[in-house]
């Protein structure tokens, strides 16, 4: 995971330099917009609203929100208005606070200090930066859940290198699985994390920006590298289900085996002198 962006410019803005304060929280797995397209939409995909306070909010259904120019009431407040949107909240949000720099005259997206730089405050430039945003807050949540499944699995394949059993019930294994499948699931089906969003192919304009900002915060090789380690533990996963139900089904063979052992004791008895 890159390092946080600073909270604030290594530089006070100078002349013609504005700073925006942006706010990106992840809040829970999935987050119901419908409610919110009621208010002030200012854009679609993704959803820009305004809110009470005068800020621009861009919400995004997989749970994720950025604020731009919000103050610490407003996105109090915002954040609370949410509350009742979200499905399965996390825990522990993750999130991330820095300036957005607004300068007319540079080229730059990013500049020496890491700080994102726009031309100007279009709504559509402050989409971008939200997906931005929303993405990489997102791999770092799944670059988190995806290293305690790794810590979980370890045990797993030292137990089958060591004794030649994996030591859990194939149910456990089958939750590691569901547990895989449901982070591909969103990475790929709703996040899109390692694509382009459909704002770049409305705006080719913003292709470079967006370009340029997913290869500051890593988007396409953290997504790929979380990607291999998902399917290194789905191979693990499935090979020791496997060993577990082939010896599941060699212990019901050996059940079997005994039961017809055992009936040809008892008709062998039977068929002594004297047994009656």
């Amino acid at each position: 995971m890159p390092p946080l962006r600073p909270t604030a410019p290594t530089e006070a803005p100078g002349r013609g330099i504005q700073a925006i304060r942006v706010s990106a929280w992840l809040l829970g797995e999935r987050l119901d917009t419908r409610v919110l397209e009621a208010g002030t939409v200012l854009a679609t995909s993704p959803l820009a609203i305004s809110t009470q306070g005068g800020s621009v909010a861009v919400v995004f259904r997989y749970g994720a929100v950025v604020l731009f120019d919000s103050s610490a009431t407003t996105l109090e407040r915002f954040l609370a208005k949410l509350d009742p949107l979200l499905t399965d909240r996390l825990a522990t949000p993750e999130r991330e606070e820095l300036e957005l720099l607004i300068r007319a005259d540079t080229e730059q997206i990013v500049d020496a200090a890491g700080n994102i730089v726009q031309p100007d405050r279009a709504i559509e430039r402050l989409q971008l930066v939200a997906d931005v945003l929303a993405k990489n807050l997102v791999l770092s949540h799944y670059e988190t859940r995806v290293a305690a499944i790794f810590d979980r699995i370890e045990p797993l394949a030292q137990a089958l290198r060591e004794t030649g059993r994996a030591g859990v019930p194939g149910k456990t294994l089958l939750q590691h699985i569901g547990n895989v499948l449901a982070i591909q699931q969103k990475m790929v089906g709703r996040v899109e994390t390692s694509e382009k969003p459909e704002l770049v192919w409305e705006h080719p304009e913003l292709d470079r920006p967006y370009m340029r900002l997913a290869e500051e915060y890593e988007l396409r090789d953290r997504s790929r590298a979380i990607d291999q380690k998902l399917e290194i533990v789905s191979r693990t996963v499935e090979t020791l289900l496997s060993l577990e139900q082939t010896r599941s089904s060699l212990r019901v063979e050996w059940y079997i085996l005994a039961l017809i052992v055992a009936e040809l004791i008892i008709a062998a008895y039977s068929l002594l002198p004297g047994h009656r």
